[in-house]
Order: structure tokens, then C-alpha cells, then sequence
């Protein structure tokens, strides 16, 4: 196998991100094993996997430490391969180098470049040209977005799109670190901002109204998250309870401070047994910390 899909320096580019990535791409890892081992003998026409903010391929998580594989590797290189890929980044220079890492793929893969909150309209066509038809009244693909971009890149009108295919499993990346920093400018901006774009409305105003004054403000989150929840179930996603409140692992700097959590979408409860599996526990095989 050529060094451009293994995990080694190839020559293209390679970001430097802290061990809290390798944290966050074991489970998804794992979740594309478990989703395509389990889903590789049903009906499904076409598997296909979309990631929006790809990068180059490949990481670092020291600037002399050993080359991983990000996200679109993972997926290229799991035991049963996707049907097809569908992988964009902002920058050409690493789509240029998601070209060459993923060249020997027996998947089908598609490129974009650009701003992913366009792109998502000629990813989402697309899709519907591989998912042309129905089958028993469902669509004839299975999907699975991993949406996980610096900050709050991320737009509402984007998972919107996505979830307009009747099976999108959604991975979103949620910015507790970005959040909080930007919570008070944009409270007193009374036009739009990045958090309205990203929650998709202002309703994030008034839960962050009630907790502006307190001390710490964390607890934010766990409302916050609920009410992101609530907008995917109006999107036709399964509202899964957790008594726990552990469904959406949490990342931490290496002094242990929040940076950002995975929140989960499927519309089928099939897709949250999977997913409450993976993450219970961490790549280090610790359980859920909230």
C-alpha cells in the first residue's frame, strides 16, 4: 500500500491538532466499523460517507510526532469500504492532498472545495444522483456525515440540507470552547451572528439570558445542547433520552478544560444503539465523563 494512505509523511500537508483529536476520531472510527460491519449485508444500495471539513488526510499531534490518519482515511480504510465518499475542504491545497492520499480507493470518491455551507447544495445532488430510486418506500442509499469543522463554522441551513436525505446519520462537532467565547459579543449583536447561524435561530439567546450571570457557565451546555437536539427532531431525527446525560462525548485540553463534544443524530434508534456502544468508553477505555 502506498505511504499516501498509510499513517506516514508523504510530502503533502499535515496539520498539527492536540491528542484530544485522536480522542475524538477513535469513536469515529468506531462507529463507522460498527455501522458498516452491521449494514454491509442489508438492502442498501449505496453506503455513503460525507465529510465536509476533510482537511488533508492526515495529522500530527506534535510537529515531531508520528503522522495519523484523520478523518477521510478512516473512512477509506475501514474493514468494509463505503460505496462511495464524498469529501471538501476550504482549502485546494487540501483537497489536493485528499486526492492523492485517497487515489487507491475501491471506493467511488468525490471532491469539492469551498465554503462547505455551499458546497453542501452539490453534495447533496449528488447524493441524489447515486440515490436515484426507492426501494420498498425507502431510500435506496444509507448515509453517514461527519461534520466537524475548527469552530462554528458550521451552519444550521447546512444540516438542513443533509437532512433531507431520508437516512443521514449525523456526527456534529459543537464548539463549547468557541461558544463561550463568543456568547457575550454576539448576546449584545443584534443582528446575526455566527451562533444564531449556527443554532439556526435566536432561541440560544434566551437559554443564554438565564445563565449569563452565573458562575461557571458550563451548565449552559447541557440546555443548549437539548435545544440543538430539539431542532434535529424537527428534521425527522429520533429524540433519544439519556438518564445519564452522556451522549455527547466530551473533548478536553491537556489541562482537562472542555473544548468541544459530539452530538449524534439518526432518525432510526438503530443508529443511537450503535453510537451509545462506541462511546462507552474512550480510546484509552475510560467510560463516559460528562
Amino acid at each position: 500500500m502506498e505511504n499516501t494512505v498509510v499513517p506516514e509523511d508523504d510530502g503533502f500537508p499535515i496539520r498539527t491538532f492536540g491528542p484530544w483529536t485522536s480522542v475524538k476520531l477513535d469513536y469515529l472510527r468506531r462507529y463507522i466499523y460498527m455501522f458498516e460491519t452491521s449494514m454491509r449485508d442489508k438492502p442498501w444500495r449505496q453506503r455513503n460517507y460525507i465529510d465536509l471539513f476533510a482537511g488533508s488526510g492526515k495529522y500530527r499531534e506534535d510537529k515531531n510526532g508520528p503522522v495519523l490518519s484523520g478523518s477521510a482515511l478512516i473512512a477509506l480504510d475501514t474493514e468494509h469500504p463505503f460505496t462511495n465518499l464524498f469529501l471538501a475542504d476550504n482549502s485546494s491545497e487540501n483537497v489536493e492532498a485528499l486526492k492523492a492520499r485517497c487515489k487507491s480507493s475501491t471506493s467511488q470518491v468525490k471532491y469539492y472545495t469551498g465554503d462547505a455551507n455551499k458546497i453542501v447544495d452539490d453534495v447533496v445532488k449528488d447524493l441524489a444522483a447515486v440515490d436515484a430510486r426507492r426501494i420498498a418506500g425507502k431510500w435506496s442509499s444509507l448515509n453517514l456525515a461527519f461534520l466537524d469543522p475548527d469552530g462554528l463554522e458550521l451552519e444550521w441551513t447546512t444540516i438542513t440540507k443533509l437532512a433531507s436525505r431520508y437516512t443521514m446519520d449525523l456526527i456534529i462537532y459543537y464548539s463549547q470552547y468557541g461558544l463561550n467565547k463568543n456568547f457575550k459579543n454576539c448576546y449584545e449583536i443584534k443582528s446575526e451572528t455566527v451562533i444564531d447561524r449556527f443554532f439556526g435561530n435566536v432561541g440560544w439567546r434566551s437559554i443564554y439570558e438565564k445563565w449569563k450571570m452565573k458562575s461557571p457557565i458550563s451548565g449552559i451546555h447541557r440546555e443548549l445542547m437539548d435545544f440543538y437536539k430539539d431542532n434535529l427532531c424537527q428534521l425527522g431525527y429520533e429524540d433519544v433520552f439519556d438518564e445519564n446525560l452522556g451522549t455527547e462525548p466530551l473533548m478536553r485540553n491537556t489541562k482537562q478544560a472542555p473544548l468541544y463534544r459530539l452530538v449524534f443524530a439518526s432518525k432510526h434508534k438503530r443508529g443511537h444503539e450503535f453510537w451509545n456502544e462506541v462511546i462507552k468508553r474512550d480510546k484509552y477505555g475510560q467510560g463516559k465523563l460528562l
